[in-house]
């Protein structure tokens, strides 16, 4: 992928404050409560202009996209933007736990050459419409891209990285830890040297997109319908996947409205093509089970085979792993990495066969709700099935990174929601002005 520097907007401590009460999450995963806060949180918060409030009384002529465009006019005038000296690159740093471990992810900020699907960008997810029409109307309004594309690349000499670890050495633009605990640390990469040698590394990478992929096809419309060879390029932050700090954490699946559904019945419906190993447990028992659970799930993830969880209350956890791979023969328009996944397991010979739940009903979120295993995701998912909110939740092992990239490789897409990558890449550290010019 042919990548640039390029002069970015950046918010301007002298006239916002802390510039990490600017940043804000990705707007698809912020939470009305969270929206809020970010709103309290400094006037200049980037989330009034990538994930505004609307009201009852909006109109198409006032509405979230035309108030965007009021607030990014009116902090280019008053100076909380201000724009880069000259063209950089920039090494984006994020310091984060899991358990008791510690993480460092790192890559850079650049942009990237829009091209359509194929050889060299390789989307790993379906897309939906509603959230690329709405990424599309505030590119529409107000010129500018305010949010990251996530890149995958791999490197093996670890050019970028070299470039990375020497920015750190110098001050950092921005420093903040946001609420999950996470550090984000941008620095400039302006060596002329260091530059070039990320670019030439580029040229010729094949990258997969890990997360953006409303964005990035929202992008290729805005390019297309404007003219604007400006808007052919993008801001994309990108890592190596080689990089010790990146981990793809499981979501997890919950599922309820199903007008009949009884557990033994799917148990027993599963016996043959899977093993079904179950963990009772009495009064005072319960974390012991769900434990062998996880660790039964473990090992088998580290065996190489398709293994998920199942509660469904009734005393009792579940694992459950495939021992008849034909049974995903039948998908005859799928490539055998596709049939792998254990998520294509699931949904194909669980969700749909079993319980009726179709792409439709998945695309639709009809019977299903998508749970991140960060914080407590999994005490609420069986809170959920204990108190008769849910009937049912499937607990996924992690997708490795390899699946990732040998199914981007066939040029097909895993279903939604295959992947959880954290931390998340946030939005406003860079901004990139484009205008609105073009056909």
């Amino acid at each position: 992928m042919k990548i640039k520097a390029f002069r970015a907007y950046r918010f301007d401590k002298g006239i916002v404050g802390n510039v990490g009460d600017c940043i804000a999450p990705p707007y698809d995963v912020i939470s009305p409560s969270q929206q809020a806060s970010l709103y309290e949180k400094n006037a200049h918060n980037i989330v009034r202009i990538d994930f505004g409030k609307t009201t009852p009384d909006d109109t198409p002529q006032s509405n979230q996209y035309t108030r965007a465009a009021d607030y990014l006019k009116a902090w280019l005038k008053d100076g909380a933007l201000r724009q880069e000296a000259k063209d950089m690159l920039y090494a984006y740093v994020q310091d984060f736990k899991l358990g008791s471990r510690s993480y460092q992810r790192s890559g850079f900020v650049g942009l990237g050459e829009l091209q359509e699907f194929g050889k060299n960008v390789r989307p790993h997810e379906r897309t939906l419409d509603g959230p690329k029409a709405d990424r599309l109307n505030l590119t529409r309004a107000t010129g500018a891209q305010f949010g990251q594309i996530f890149m995958l690349y791999d490197d093996p000499k670890g050019i970028a990285d070299a470039a990375i670890h020497k920015a750190m050495q110098g001050e950092a633009m921005v420093d903040a830890v946001e609420e999950e605990g996470v550090r984000h640390r941008l620095y400039g990469i302006g060596d002329r040297d260091d530059i070039a040698a990320i670019c030439d590394m580029m040229a010729d990478k094949q990258v997969i997109i890990a997360d953006g992929h409303h964005r990035y096809e929202t992008a290729v419309t805005y390019w297309r319908e404007t003219g604007n060879p400006d808007a052919g390029w993008w801001m994309m932050t990108f890592v190596n996947m080689r990089n010790p700090g990146l981990l793809i954490l499981p979501t997890h699946r919950l599922v309820g409205n199903l007008a009949s559904f009884d557990a033994k019945t799917l148990l027993k419906q599963l016996d043959g093509d899977f093993d079904v190993a179950r963990f009772e447990y009495e009064a005072g028992e319960k974390q012991e089970a769900r434990r062998e659970m996880f660790a039964w799930m473990r090992e088998e993830f580290e065996e190489n085979r398709n293994a998920f969880g199942i509660y469904a209350g009734e005393g009792a956890f579940y694992a459950v792993v495939l021992n008849n791979h034909s049974a995903m023969d039948r998908i005859k328009d799928r490539s055998k990495p596709w049939r792998m996944l254990d998520v294509s397991v699931l949904h194909k010979l669980v969700l749909e066969d079993k319980l009726g739940i179709g792409e439709k009903e998945l695309a639709n979120e009809t019977n299903i709700e998508y749970i991140k295993d960060i914080g407590n995701a999994i005490g609420y998912s069986i809170e959920a099935v204990d108190s008769g909110r849910k009937q049912a939740v499937f607990f996924m092992n992690p997708t490795r990174i390899e699946e990732v990239r040998t199914v981007a490789g066939e040029g097909e897409k895993m279903p939604q929601k295959s992947t959880f990558f954290h931390p998340k890449v946030y939005t406003g550290l860079t901004i990139n002005i484009i205008g609105t010019k073009g056909k």
